[in-house]
């Protein structure tokens, strides 16, 4: 008995001390099984690289239409779930609102080996709206949504009524900036350190301007749930990729040739830079001037107009929902 604790010890020594941190918060399955969603999931099952793929979707009709469609892109570290205030606000004005899991992330498949590009899953997202009759749609994307939203309406702009972006990413080359690359080797090491702990930590600092609240505890546990499951070591390889198509396809510098009505919704008070701790202090300093980097989008895209939320940060859909939604609609009824 005796040589048992001391093996106990032994290996309770040898866990990591955030181990100990992890029954505090739920750990969900590399689907994201577990996490419910505030409508029905259903699936778009199709053939990409050479892969069976599902996608995970809600569509979720308003009880009286006015014949429009919103289509809602997440962003990295976010999910279609992470709308859930925002479909409310629409399919209440009359808007049908559909709100895909990209693949590799949240409920979607996670294929081994996938080429994660913006072309690809814009690709992906135009044949699940094709699939389900919608041949054109506002896009809205939040964060790497946002990127993908503008590769989306560049790809397909006959598809695209509107394009929304939301504190997107992308809105400066980092890597023209001096962040040096990180192999997706590196990435993937350090997307295993992710617990609900340093994702708490990091979007305070940079999503939240310092405050947290516990309202936004479910949507980190959401994100470090995944993580904490029996399909981490996959996650985290999806997660390196992802971060690393990120840095190598900006597309900023095709901001001009934009032609659909755009909107850029900007909280303020972000200082999202992914890579930025990579950088040289002098260079991280600088990066993630939001107010600064909205205006030149803004001013870049022809015809855009520009929403500013003060105080909000990364996530204003999240930080200020009422305020969001009130803007949005605004913005859509334009």
């Amino acid at each position: 008995m005796r040589a048992l604790r001391l093996i106990a010890a032994l290996l309770c020594a040898a866990l990591p001390a955030s181990a100990g941190l992890a029954a505090d918060h739920p750990s969900y399955g590399p689907e994201l099984e577990g996490f419910d969603y505030p409508h029905e999931v259903r699936r778009f099952d199709f053939v990409s690289q050479g892969q069976r793929l599902s996608m995970a979707y809600m569509d979720v009709a308003p009880a009286r239409r006015n014949g429009r469609t919103v289509v809602l892109l997440h962003g990295k570290n976010f999910c279609g779930a992470t709308y859930e205030s925002a479909i409310s606000a629409l399919t209440a004005a009359g808007y049908r609102t559909i709100a895909p899991d990209q693949i590799g992330f949240c409920k979607s498949s996670k294929p081994d080996g996938y080429q994660f590009s913006f072309p690809q899953l814009a690709a992906n997202t135009h044949a699940l709206l094709e699939s389900l009759g919608v041949h054109r749609a506002t896009i809205l994307g939040h964060s790497m949504g946002g990127m993908l939203a503008a590769r989306y309406a560049l790809t397909y702009p006959q598809a695209t009524e509107r394009l929304v972006m939301v504190n997107p990413l992308g809105l400066e080359d980092w890597k023209a900036e001096g962040v040096p690359y990180a192999t997706i080797d590196a990435l993937h090491e350090s997307e295993l350190k992710t617990t609900f702990e340093t994702v708490k930590a990091y979007q305070t600092k940079f999503y939240y301007a310092g405050e947290w609240k516990p309202a936004y505890d479910r949507w980190a546990e959401m994100n470090a749930g995944m993580y904490a499951g029996p399909g981490r070591d996959r996650i985290a390889w999806i997660g390196a990729r992802a971060s690393e198509m990120i840095y190598a396809q900006p597309v900023v510098y095709e901001f001009p040739r934009i032609a659909e009505p755009t909107t850029l919704m900007i909280g303020q008070a972000d200082r999202t830079a992914p890579g930025a701790n990579r950088a040289a202090p002098e260079i991280a300093k600088r990066l993630g001037d939001y107010p600064a980097l909205g205006r030149r989008a803004a001013a870049a895209i022809p015809g855009a107009k520009l929403v500013e939320f003060p105080g909000l940060g990364h996530a204003p859909q999240i930080e200020a929902p009422a305020d969001f939604e009130a803007a949005l609609l605004k913005a859509l009824a334009e």
